[in-house]
Parts: structure tokens; C-alpha cells; sequence
């Protein structure tokens, strides 16, 4: 038989099958070029599909955590901190309240903590305890793929978490500058990414889980969320301690959300610094990400 008799028969078949929306099926070898091709994309898919499973989490850390947050820390104790005449500095002479202040802390940690949750044990499972890993390495997709369609997963629920987060945010009036506010989202998905692709790299490697990761939990995330100028200014910290914020992604991803979400002043040198630093950690996270996942898999 021919090709096109093994395709689907006549050209006019063909076409009556490109009207219904048919294709014809590929062959092996176009399967693999196509997996080759777009094999990130692939498990990018299966990777935001697999979040149903865990929808629930997925919703309360979307929706929850900011009401939560905003009631306690943005509405609660702002309503103390504003009442004794605190007034938190913009950078250009002019004072924002303590609600304006601390968002763009609040919707960088929310990426933060997504980072934290979703390349720790997620990561480990891959390989230890569901071997999600396996299957798809052993078809056409290589490691490096199954890294970026990791990356792009996460950054879907990066991108639901932060987008939600800041629409809360205008609710609650703590954007004074909505125009340019709306980019601390992205601002935010890059400080995840700084922290969280470096953290992927480091669970690629674990095989055993003794504790890594609760430590992770307490000697560096609650550290950077509480010395990297979330609650206060990171000036008001002692020297001795301040360097802890300069190294945190959490720092830097809430002085560029501060400058988008209302005006907040700095040299245009540190501003470059955050941007060159957050994308420097990620970087380095994927490529570290990359030759673990390689070595581990095999290809």
C-alpha cells in the first residue's frame, strides 16, 4: 500500500479529514522528532494537569493565604503601626502607609513560598517515591526537558498564585500606583524562579529525605522571611544581621515590587542589581537543575 493509502486514502479524504479536524497518525520516527521538538511543552502540560490532584492547596494558597495576610499583617497590624504615627519613607520625601508598604513583601513571599513547596518534595517524589521521572525519560524526552517543562509548570502556578494575590491586593487599596503595580506580579514570578530553580538543583540531588528539607524550612526560608525588609525596612536592621537580606531573592523581588507598586526611590544602579541578581540565581538554578536531572537520569 501507499503512503497516502496507509494516511487516510484519497486527497479527498485527506481533506474531508483536515475539515473534520482529523489528522493522520505519525509515524515513530515523527513522533519522536515532534517529542524532540516540543517535548518541554509536553510535560509542561502534564505537569499543570497533575495540579488538579492537588487543587485544593493550589486554591487556599492562591485565595486563602492573601486574606489571611491582608487581615493579620496588612489590615491588623497596619491599623496599630498607623495609629501611632508610624510613616514608612517612599524614597522621594513623600510617606505610604504601613498596608502599601508591606505588599509588595506579602505577594513576594506568597512566590516564595510556592518556590518552597513545589521544588522540595515534588522534585523528590520524581525520582523516589512516584518515579514520574522514568516514564517520560524513557521515551524521546530528555532530562533537560523534563527540567523545562518543570520550569514552565511552575511557573503557571507562580503566575495563578501572584496574579491572584495582587488582585486582593487592589481590594484592599494597598496598590497606590495600579498603572505600573500590576508588573510587581511578574517581579514576584522572578523571585520565585531565584529561589526556587536553585532549591530544584539541591532536591535533584537527595536521595535519602533525613530532615533536608524541614531544615531548608527553618534556617532559610523563615530567615529570609523574616531579615529580608518585609515587615520593616531592612536600614532599621542591625549591620551585623543586614547582610542576610542584600543575599535574599526575597529582598530583592520586594524592592523592585515597592518601586512598581508605589514609586518607592533608589539609584537606577541598585534597581539593575536586583534584576541582575534575581535572574542570575535563576540561571544558575536551571542549569544546575539541568546537569542534575542529566546525571541522575541518564540522558
Amino acid at each position: 500500500m501507499t503512503e497516502q493509502q496507509l494516511s487516510g486514502g484519497t486527497p479527498a479524504a485527506d481533506a474531508h479529514h483536515a475539515v473534520l479536524g482529523l489528522r493522520s497518525p505519525l509515524t515513530p520516527e515523527q513522533t519522536a522528532v515532534r517529542v524532540r521538538r516540543f517535548g518541554a511543552f509536553y510535560y509542561a502540560d502534564m505537569w499543570i494537569r497533575r495540579m488538579r490532584g492537588y487543587g485544593w492547596t493550589v486554591l487556599m494558597t492562591a485565595v486563602g493565604t492573601p486574606l489571611v495576610y491582608l487581615f493579620g499583617m496588612g489590615v491588623g497590624l497596619a491599623s496599630l503601626v498607623d495609629t501611632n504615627g508610624a510613616a514608612f519613607d517612599a524614597g522621594d520625601g513623600t510617606t505610604v502607609s504601613y498596608l502599601v508598604f508591606v505588599a509588595p513583601a506579602l505577594l513576594a513571599t506568597a512566590a516564595i513560598m510556592v518556590a518552597s513547596e513545589e521544588n522540595t518534595y515534588t522534585v523528590m517524589g520524581g525520582f523516589k517515591w512516584h518515579r514520574t521521572y522514568y516514564g517520560p525519560n524513557a521515551s524521546p524526552l530528555s532530562s533537560a526537558q523534563l527540567v523545562d517543562g518543570h520550569v514552565l509548570g511552575f511557573g503557571v502556578r507562580l503566575l495563578i498564585t501572584t496574579g491572584t494575590y495582587f488582585a486582593f491586593l487592589l481590594i484592599f487599596g494597598a496598590v497606590e500606583q495600579p498603572g505600573t503595580g500590576w508588573l510587581m506580579i511578574f517581579s514576584a514570578i522572578l523571585g520565585g524562579m531565584a529561589f526556587g530553580l536553585p532549591l530544584m538543583a539541591f532536591s535533584a540531588k537527595l536521595e535519602e529525605d533525613k530532615g533536608q528539607f524541614a531544615m531548608v524550612q527553618r534556617f532559610i526560608v523563615m530567615p529570609l522571611f523574616l531579615f529580608s525588609g518585609t515587615f520593616f525596612p531592612l536600614e532599621s536592621l542591625p549591620g551585623a544581621i543586614r547582610w542576610i537580606g542584600w543575599i535574599s531573592p526575597l529582598w530583592h523581588s520586594t524592592e523592585l515590587g515597592r518601586i512598581l507598586s508605589y514609586g518607592h526611590t533608589e539609584p537606577a544602579a541598585l534597581t539593575a542589581v536586583h534584576v541582575a541578581y534575581l535572574v542570575l540565581l535563576a540561571l544558575a538554578g536551571w542549569a544546575l537543575a539541568r546537569r542534575n536531572f542529566t546525571r541522575r537520569l541518564g540522558k
